[in-house]
This record gives structure tokens, sequence and C-alpha cells, in this order.
């Protein structure tokens, strides 16, 4: 069974004014172990097609599943609480809150769960370690470069042991020298711990990194590039 499959997946904002097809039909499958792009010109629906797949917008038509869920079928409380137990985010803006430091921040969403306290502080730690970040996690956002902020992120992202990953612009803000330990580091994730990730990217450094590079053109799939199959397959 797919993790992700988009079924005839139609957005159009402004319905009932100037209509703006975002989606026009988008059918896609993502398995699990994939490391795929999804790549296009702007205005090609690259991040409305993740927030619909993660949970963060509804189609005008069409069924997005994940994990064997249509979301359409979800209450808002529902909704909520399957994006919390099964997806991970990583955004452009990396979404920390301020006040929180490095470790609080990749608690949050564990004790958002409800795990117990000494569990989150504990796998907190664990994972910046594991993301380069073992020196820095009392320190707020405000303290961190870019880079590091986005280490942070991808570490919360993973707190919540998510079915799958999505990133939309990740290395958007970032250096080369950042961009390459971040990638490398998500690589790593990838193939070692088997976890799933979708981009959203206009990043040529991403795209040269993925397994599979979907291209998106005015709503619709134009082309699905399947690069090499993910090397524990």
């Amino acid at each position: 069974m797919a993790v992700i499959e988009t079924k005839g997946l139609t957005k159009v904002y402004n319905k009932d004014q100037v209509p703006v097809h975002a989606l026009n039909g988008v059918d896609l499958k993502i398995e699990k172990r994939e490391f795929t792009a999804i790549v296009g010109p702007s205005g090609s629906g690259k991040t409305t097609l993740l927030n619909i797949i993660g949970g963060l917008d509804s189609p005008t038509d069409g069924t997005a599943i994940v994990q064997g869920t249509d979301l359409s079928t979800l209450s808002d409380s529902e909704l909520i609480n399957f994006r919390l137990q099964h997806i991970g985010f990583v955004f452009q803006a990396y979404n920390l809150i301020p006040v929180l430091t490095a470790i609080e921040n990749v608690a949050f969403v564990m004790q958002m769960q409800g795990r117990p306290q000494k569990e989150c502080n504990k796998k907190s730690r664990t994972l910046l370690e594991e993301v380069g970040l073992a020196d820095k996690i009392n320190k707020r956002p405000s303290a961190l470069s870019g880079g590091q902020q986005q280490r942070v992120a991808v570490a919360r992202a993973l707190s919540s042991n998510p079915d799958f990953v999505l990133a939309d612009e990740p290395t958007a803000n970032l250096d080369s020298v950042s961009t390459a330990d971040l990638l490398d580091m998500m690589a790593d994730l990838n193939e070692k711990e088997n976890m799933t990730f979708v981009f959203s990217t206009h990043d040529q450094r991403v795209i040269d990194r993925a397994r599979r590079v979907v291209t998106l053109v005015d709503g619709k799939i134009a082309k699905d590039d399947v690069r090499e199959e993910h090397p524990n397959a």
C-alpha cells in the first residue's frame, strides 16, 4: 500500500471570482522509503499539493489518501490529530517557536502527543545529537544560524515518529554548505532509517539528490522520472 496516494486531485482558488486552477487532476502514488522531489515553475501547484497531502488544505475535487485514510473523511479535530501522529513537516521559514530552546522546540510535538516529559527530553536530546547540534540544545532560534535552525526543524519533524516527512522548500534560505549538510543528513535518514521524504523545491541541489522527480506544469504532472530504487529496497 502506498504511503500517499492522490486521485484526480484538483484545487481551484477564487472559484466565485477569477478562478485560479492550482491543481488539475493529479494522480500520484508515493511509496515508503522514497526520496522524492516535486518540482516545477512558480505557480505550478507544488506547495498546494504538499499542503493537501499534509492535511493543511483541502481539495476542490478528488481525494488524498494517506496511510489508507481518505483525509476528506476526517473532522477538523481528527485531522489535527492525524497530522500529529503521522506526518512530519519541514518548512522554508523553519517555524520554530522563538521563546523555546532547541530541545524545547523538538520536544513540543511529543508533548502534544501526550508523551511523558522524561521521554520527550531524552528523545529530543538524541535527535539533536543525530543532526549535529549536541552543543546547541539550550540555544534559542535567534542564537542559531539558518542551517542550524533547519536542523532543529528536521529533528522536530522526526520526533513524532511520522510515516513520512513533507519538506516545502527546505533549502531556500540556506547557503551551499548548509544545504549540502542538510541534504546529507536527510539522505542518511532515508537510507539508514527508511524515512520517506517528499520535497517541494526549486533548488537544483535538492533535485540532483532526489531518487524520483515529479514535475508539475499548470497543476498537472508533466513528467515522473524515477532515477533509482532505494538502496535498501
